[in-house]
């Protein structure tokens, strides 16, 4: 009989590094929302995906943590905590670098922490596509220098360069052990959080300029209903009234555009026909509240 592999694969790096655009290549599909906008991933993520290699049938769990950078607010900090509790017992540790946009010291506290760690570490440069060859690898003997990373590799999410070689290799790292999940499962998020994400995926991509971090977008319904249509209520919160009526636009016309962006993908991700239905909320201490916390999947830090 064919032994199994399972292992967990925590991915990590700076904000904005590609960490999501990454998982869900790995995966085969979305199981992260991707923005332009830095620290979008908020909440630790697990996508799941499936590989062989030298005859194993292999199952990593990929989790794709927030990006780690230095917090300030009550939010920043269980962002920071998310990530690093993502990294705890996992079988390999991945640290993804963007070596066009990457400041050299948000790096350093993430490789001193990195540099005591136990985990396989590997490195992962991206957006091999367009960073240049002689930086690139300059930036890779510098790092390697700092952190035994026991494999380095180049890659681009976006297209997919050296995602299959990177696979292999993760996959060989695994342990022996069964499968934690159904072989048709692609994430732990729940149809009800995934959906609130993918609204927050569109209010960041459609508002990118306008809107800062001091939004969220909160579950307040899924509910399949008798033709086997899913019905979605969500909150998007807000801190002040001008960002309020920026989300909703002149006529409503921008929290259309984000309803029916979000609508569309939301059907082709679950399958089905959706209903979806958003208001604007303002709550001035969002990013104070316990129970927003928890409605986003976020644990209470003091």
């Amino acid at each position: 009989m064919t032994k199994q592999k399972c292992g967990v694969v925590a991915v990590l790096g700076a904000p904005n590094a590609g960490k999501s655009t990454l998982v869900n290549a790995l995966v085969g599909q979305k199981v992260a929302i991707t923005s332009a906008k830095a620290q979008t991933t908020r909440a630790r993520m697990l996508g799941i995906a499936l590989h062989e290699v030298e005859g194993a049938p292999t199952q990593m769990i990929l989790v794709d943590t927030p990006g780690i950078f230095a917090p300030r607010r009550r939010l920043d900090r269980a962002m920071v905590s998310a990530a690093w509790e993502g990294a705890e017992a996992a079988d390999a540790v991945l640290l993804m670098v963007d070596p066009i946009k990457q400041r050299r010291h948000e790096l350093e506290p993430l490789l001193e922490t990195l540099a005591t760690r136990p985990e396989r570490k590997i490195l992962v440069l991206n957006k091999v596509d367009r960073a240049k060859k002689e930086p690139l690898l300059a930036l890779a003997q510098e790092l390697t220098g700092k952190v035994d990373f026991a494999e380095v590799f180049f890659v681009s999410a976006l297209t997919g360069d050296g995602v299959p070689e990177l696979k292999d290799a993760l996959a060989r790292l695994m342990p022996e052990g069964e499968w934690m999940y159904p072989e048709d499962q692609v994430s732990d998020a729940s149809e009800r959080l995934l959906a609130a994400e993918i609204t927050r995926e569109q209010l960041y991509k459609q508002l990118h300029e306008e809107l800062p971090y001091d939004s969220a977008v909160r579950p307040e319904k899924y509910e399949v209903r008798p033709d086997g249509s899913v019905e979605i209520h969500q909150q998007i919160v807000v801190t002040r009234d001008n960002q309020r009526a920026i989300v909703l636009g002149k006529g409503g016309s921008k929290i259309k555009a984000i309803g029916a962006a979000a609508r569309a993908e939301l059907a082709e991700v679950l399958g089905v026909k959706v209903h979806l239905f958003l208001h604007v909320k303002v709550l001035e201490n969002w990013a104070e509240d316990k129970e927003v916390f928890e409605e986003i999947g976020l644990d209470w830090v003091r």
